[in-house]
């Protein structure tokens, strides 16, 4: 028997920072808080975003400022501004 992890979805029209953040939180596989490419790849592919790995990495690039791998705490408001601009998720309040 296979068992398959469920995945809330992106809520539908305008999404806050905090349930982006929510929704994110769901592939933090190893609790620790950030969001790694691997993840942020599982989260983008999730809703069905073509060639996710490629975004992934892009995303990564451009928010990882201290460059650990990760998406730190301090680093979200970078993530939200990218996902904004270039995944076209629509987000009503918008902190960087």
């Amino acid at each position: 028997m296979a068992f398959m992890r469920y995945y809330r979805g992106l809520p539908q029209g305008e999404t806050t920072v905090e349930e982006f953040r929510a929704w994110l939180s769901q592939f933090d596989a190893d609790g620790d808080g950030r969001i790694s490419r691997e993840e942020l790849e599982e989260a983008l592919r999730s809703v069905n975003l073509w060639f996710a790995w490629w975004k992934a990495r892009e995303a990564m690039r451009a928010v990882d400022a201290n460059r650990n791998g990760a998406v730190d705490a301090d680093e979200m408001g970078r993530l939200y501004a990218f996902a904004y601009k270039h995944l076209h998720i629509k987000m009503s309040q918008l902190e960087e």
